[in-house]
Parts: C-alpha cells; sequence; structure tokens
C-alpha cells in the first residue's frame, strides 16, 4: 500500500483525509493544532499528528518510503509550503498541492492590500468600528490603530490558548468573539449589526473560507470590505480535483451515494430539513439553474441539466464526488423527473419527498386537496378540457406564459363558462401573485412561466359516467348516425382503455366518436370522413359535447388514415366498399388493434367475414342485434323494429 502523507491544515485537508480513511487508505496527516487533530476521525486508518515540523523533520519523514505528499495547508501559511515544496523537492517525493479556491469580486467597495498589517495600516485614518476576521495569530498587527481596544471587534477560535493570548493584546470582553466558523450572511449581517460595523478585514479565503458569504454580509450591512491578497499565486489542483487524481492513483472504486431530492415550489423555507440537509452535505448539485440558484451552497460543484442522459452523464464524470444531490421541483412523486432518472440511474438511488406545487396551493386556499384531480400539461399533450368535465376540482400545472388563457379559450368555446379558476404565479416567492376568475376573465392573461391553476366545475358533479347517450342530444341533420343501443354495444365491444387512441371510419354524425371521446378523456379519437356536409356535422358535434381530444379527419379512407398516429383500437361504421383495404393498413399499422366493424346490408356482412378469413386475426365475434322501440298510437303503444345490424369484433393475432 502507497505511503501517503497528508497536511491538513484546512477544510479542505480534513476532507481529503477523510476520504481516504473512508475508501481503506492509510495516510501520515499532519494538522496545526490540537484542536485540527479532534476534527478528524479516530480508530480509522488515519495516523494524525499536531506536532509542527520544519524542513529537516519534513526530509526525514519523507524519506521513509513516502509516494507522495498532499499539501492542503491554508494559502496564506506560505512559509511552510515553502518547506513542504523543497523537502519534496530533496527526497524526490511527489508533490500535490491542493488549492482553495479563490474568488473574484468587482466592488468599488472593497479595499484590497497585501497583509494585514498594511490593512491595519489603512485603517488607521478611519472612523468607526472594524471587525477582524484573520485569525489570532496576527492580531497584534491592529494594535497600530489608534483606540483599538475600543474599535476592533475580534473574532477568532474559541481555544483557551487563543482567549489567552487576545487578552494580553487588550482583545476582551465584547470585543472578543470567539466562534468556529465558517459563518453564513445572516449570521455575519446580524453581528456586523450588533456591533455596528464599517469595517470587516477578511482574507481571500474562498468558498470553504467563508468569503462570498462575507461579502454580501458588508454589501448588505453597508460596510466596507478590507481584503488581505493571497501571498503566493500558486498552481496545484481543487478539492475535486484532487480526490478524482487520489482515485486515479490509487485504484479506488468510486462509491456515490446519488439522492433526487424535491425542493418544494422553490421559495425559501419550502424545503424538508431531510432535504436541506442532503443539499447542504452534497459535493455535487444537480438541477435546471432555477433550483440549483435557490439551493446551492459554498463549496459544491455545480451542474446545470435537467435532461437524464446529461444528468447521468454528470454524475458518471465526477467519480470524486461521493454525495451527489439532484434537485427537482415540488415533490419528487409529482409530476416530476424522477421517473425517468431512476430509468437511467437505476434503484438504488434515495428519494427524498418535497412539498408539492399542488399541496402548497390547496393549503394557501384553505382547502383540502383530497378529492382534486392533478394534471399536468407542461412539456406534453393533455385533455385538460375533458378532464375538467369530468371531475368537480381540478389542479393543473401550466408552464407556459399563455396557458391560462389558452385554456380559457377552449373552456369559452366549448361553453364551461360556469367553471370557476383560481390562478397561482410565483408561489411562494416574493412576487407570488392569485387570481380568481372565469374563462371570460383569463382570454388575454399572460401569466409568468410558474403558473398552476386550480378549477372547480359544478356541472362535472351530476355527470353520467356510463355511455349510451340518447339519439336526440346529437346534432343530426341528415347524415347517418348509429344509433343508441347499437353504438351503446358496439362502444363496449372494443373494450377500451383510459388512454386508447381510437380510429371512427365513416364517422358521420360522430356520435360513435363523441361517445368514446367522453370515455377515454386520457385518449384521443380520430373521426374520418369524407363527406363535406358530415364533416361539418362532426366538427359542430365537437363543440357541442365539449371533446377536445376529438380530431376530425376529412378524407376517404384508407388514405386519410396514412398519416394519423398509431391506433389501438377502431370502429368501422362505413367503408364506401373499402373495408379490405381499411382492414389492411390498420393491421399493419398496429398488428395487436382491435376492431369493431358494423353491417347492415348482406353485402356488407359477406365482406367482413370474408376479411376475418383472410387476415390474420383472432377473438373474432359475429353479434345479430335487433333493436324495437315504442310509438305511441292514440291510448296504445306499438313496438317498431329497427334495421338489424350486425356487430363484428376482431383483434390482430399480435397480441400484447
Amino acid at each position: 500500500m502507497p505511503k501517503i502523507v497528508v497536511f491538513a491544515g484546512t477544510a479542505e485537508g480534513r476532507q481529503i483525509a477523510e476520504f481516504l480513511d473512508r475508501h481503506g487508505i492509510g495516510a501520515r496527516v499532519c494538522v496545526a493544532t490540537e484542536y485540527g487533530e479532534s476534527l478528524l476521525p479516530a480508530g480509522g486508518r488515519l495516523t494524525v499528528s499536531h506536532e509542527r515540523l520544519d524542513e529537516m523533520q519534513m526530509e526525514t519523514l519523507f524519506a521513509d518510503g513516502c509516494d507522495f505528499v498532499v499539501d492542503a495547508t491554508h494559502p496564506y501559511a506560505a512559509a511552510v509550503t515553502e518547506n513542504i515544496r523543497r523537502a519534496c523537492e530533496k527526497t524526490r517525493t511527489e508533490y500535490i498541492r491542493l488549492l482553495r479556491e479563490s474568488e473574484g469580486w468587482e466592488d468599488s467597495e472593497v479595499i484590497t492590500v497585501d497583509s494585514v498589517a498594511a490593512a491595519a495600516e489603512a485603517l488607521c485614518g478611519t472612523k468607526g468600528n472594524i471587525l477582524a476576521t484573520t485569525g489570532s495569530k496576527e492580531l497584534k498587527a491592529y494594535t497600530v490603530i489608534p483606540d483599538y481596544e475600543q474599535r476592533v471587534f475580534a473574532r477568532v477560535l474559541s481555544l483557551p490558548d487563543v482567549v489567552r493570548s487576545c487578552g494580553e493584546l487588550g482583545f476582551v470582553g465584547q470585543h472578543l468573539i470567539c466562534m468556529q466558523g465558517p459563518f453564513s450572511r445572516e449570521l455575519n449581517v446580524a453581528m456586523m449589526r450588533q456591533y455596528d460595523i464599517r469595517y470587516l478585514v477578511t482574507k481571500e479565503s474562498g468558498k470553504n473560507g467563508g468569503f462570498p458569504e462575507k461579502l454580501s454580509a458588508a454589501r448588505e450591512a453597508g460596510a466596507k470590505l478590507v481584503v488581505v491578497g493571497r501571498p503566493l499565486r500558486e498552481e496545484g489542483y481543487t478539492l475535486s480535483r484532487c480526490k478524482r487524481l487520489l482515485l486515479e492513483r490509487l485504484a479506488i472504486t468510486p462509491r456515490q451515494k446519488i439522492s433526487l431530492v424535491g425542493i418544494g415550489p422553490g421559495g425559501e423555507g419550502t424545503m424538508t430539513g431531510d432535504a436541506e440537509r442532503t443539499i447542504r452535505e452534497a459535493e455535487l448539485l444537480i438541477g435546471a439553474q432555477r433550483m440549483t440558484d435557490a439551493t446551492a451552497v459554498p463549496g459544491q460543484e455545480v451542474f446545470h441539466a435537467y435532461r437524464p442522459d446529461e444528468i447521468k452523464a454528470c454524475i458518471d464524470g465526477h467519480p470524486e464526488c461521493e454525495k451527489v444531490a439532484v434537485a427537482l421541483s415540488g415533490d419528487v412523486g409529482f409530476f416530476s423527473g424522477a421517473k425517468k432518472l431512476l430509468e437511467v440511474l437505476g434503484p438504488e438511488v434515495e428519494i427524498l419527498p418535497g412539498i408539492s406545487s399542488m399541496v402548497c396551493f390547496c393549503a394557501k386556499l384553505g382547502i383540502p386537496w383530497e378529492d382534486v384531480r392533478p394534471y399536468s400539461v407542461h412539456g406534453k399533450e393533455e385533455n385538460l378540457v375533458g378532464r375538467i368535465k369530468c371531475h368537480p376540482k381540478v389542479f393543473a400545472i401550466l408552464g407556459t406564459a399563455d396557458g391560462v388563457a389558452g385554456l380559457c379559450e377552449k373552456l369559452h368555446k366549448y361553453g364551461m363558462d360556469e367553471v370557476h379558476l383560481t390562478v397561482g404565479e410565483r408561489l411562494t416567492y416574493p412576487y407570488e401573485k392569485i387570481t380568481q376568475g372565469y374563462p371570460r376573465d383569463f382570454l388575454d392573461l399572460k401569466t409568468d412561466p410558474l403558473c398552476v391553476v386550480y378549477l372547480e366545475n359544478p356541472a362535472a358533479a351530476g355527470r353520467v359516467v356510463t355511455h349510451g347517450m340518447s339519439d336526440d342530444r346529437f346534432l343530426r341533420d341528415k347524415a347517418p348516425m348509429t344509433k343508441e343501443e347499437v353504438r351503446t354495444v358496439s362502444v363496449a365491444k372494443l373494450q377500451l382503455r383510459a388512454d386508447s387512441v381510437v380510429y371512427d371510419v365513416g364517422a358521420g354524425t360522430g356520435s360513435v366518436s363523441v361517445e368514446i371521446a367522453l370515455a377515454v378523456p386520457g385518449g384521443q379519437v380520430y373521426a374520418v370522413e369524407k363527406k363535406p356536409a358530415a364533416v361539418e356535422l362532426l366538427r359542430r358535434n365537437k363543440i357541442h359535447f365539449g371533446v377536445d381530444n376529438l380530431t376530425v379527419i376529412e378524407g376517404p379512407a384508407p388514405e386519410a388514415l396514412e398519416d394519423l398516429p398509431v391506433p389501438t383500437h377502431a370502429f368501422i361504421g362505413g367503408s364506401s366498399g373499402n373495408l379490405r383495404e381499411i382492414v389492411a393498413l390498420l393491421l399493419k399499422k398496429n398488428p395487436a388493434i382491435r376492431i369493431v366493424v358494423n353491417a347492415i346490408t348482406l353485402e356488407t356482412v359477406e365482406e367482413t367475414l370474408r376479411v376475418m378469413r383472410e387476415f390474420p386475426v383472432t377473438d373474432t365475434e359475429v353479434v345479430s342485434l335487433s333493436v324495437a322501440r315504442s310509438r305511441e298510437a292514440g291510448a296504445y303503444h306499438m313496438m317498431m323494429g329497427q334495421n338489424p345490424v350486425y356487430i363484428f369484433t376482431f383483434s390482430g393475432e399480435a397480441q400484447p
């Protein structure tokens, strides 16, 4: 096993040491203080020492069969870095420099100096309180500032030796703040306001050192930031690149924990505790930019992606990241990308639920969501009008700025003006907006793309759920129509599913098309008719019944069927002598299709039987249906027979 020495004077250095320990790799870890030693895991494969080494002692250590050295000392510990580098050169030991990433800034309110002494000198001629965050070892430099005991507040580690040395310099009482960092922006701001700080002195310590939080806090608190620049301009590896190098050099098999995290609607405070902790601890955060902007923390690798293949490629390309979080909007089980991601990433992925937009919205409206039907039209087709016709309460994710206006235009066209809408934009964000009204109120509305809608349809409560509508409900004119009883049996013989794609060939008035469209609101119906007068009647019945999932196709069959989506079912009410060609095309498009044919004339019966013998079909059935209806004749009722109808049913042999 290779012999490794790690100088772990920073948080990154401790992470490298812990990384090696978790993978069963032993290492000699050198830290600067007893406190630093206490932060590392005990009882593992690490040998930890806080003994300070000079260059000669380093040479002796490296000469004892050391394979390589990882220098993760503080970027301001220039003398130590030089000693390590020279000792490696003399012993011909490989030297790996782990660099804390530098943070760039452009701010006229930032004063840049070369040293803490220069910072103190620059502050001598100023007025106002100073917060010094440059460490206890260089605190003496601030004593040149007039009235420093009253002006300077020193933030240092809470160690007995540190407190004692600071007290000897005159930093006591409230002017000595003993805390372990890094600190959040909010805590920095609160501290600066508490002590009326006008100047904040810091080293350019990068993300892990909390520099971005200090920069933003100074701006918010109205203080100037005094930045001590790094003493050396070095070349080396970032933390993630160093881990990857160790994986390759030591032939370590990556061990990654991948979590799919629902972050809720996205506003502040809408994540669960588990979600916040998982994202905070993640080394790699992946998600759409809106999600990562709302959740990323300093020190993370952040990758913007939402497609499953891109996300998997990113995870595979960062084997050094042991904790990976994929941030998903709302709840991972509610119209989320989690389903497709699991297919790509495998079952060993951790799933952390979030607060869905529906739950959030209904809670804001003060209504229960147990009987609300949720749907999404964001990036996919959905017969939302059909869903609203069927259910008294519907929630929908729209996802586009014109989604509400487009939906209301359809509701208005189909005569559904009694539907009440509540529109929610940017839920939980500072500019959240909730608006209520009816379709006519939203015809020209442009919303934020982060938009949802809750709809109440009082007409849906008493809706009949079985098919078999009365003939007099249809607009008829002179077009032929499949009568109620025949239509009821024929539709039943189709054995439709909720998402069926159905052709109605020779649709006539569209009575069968409408019945099917109402029965399968999650499916699609194509009504094919060649006669212009019947086509116009079809369109009128579509609007009359509000069946948005019905598409009228004008033209003769089978030609008009060529470019339509693959069907799961077909009803043939009229074939104009082309039954064989129509069935041939249907079986070609879907060898497992289920077909129902209505025949009145004996010639059509003969043609259908011949087709059933010629093609590879199964589950064949023929039903002869004779219907008689009563008619009043004075004080009496007479049964009047209608034309008998033959109902043929068969399926392609390639059954699923």
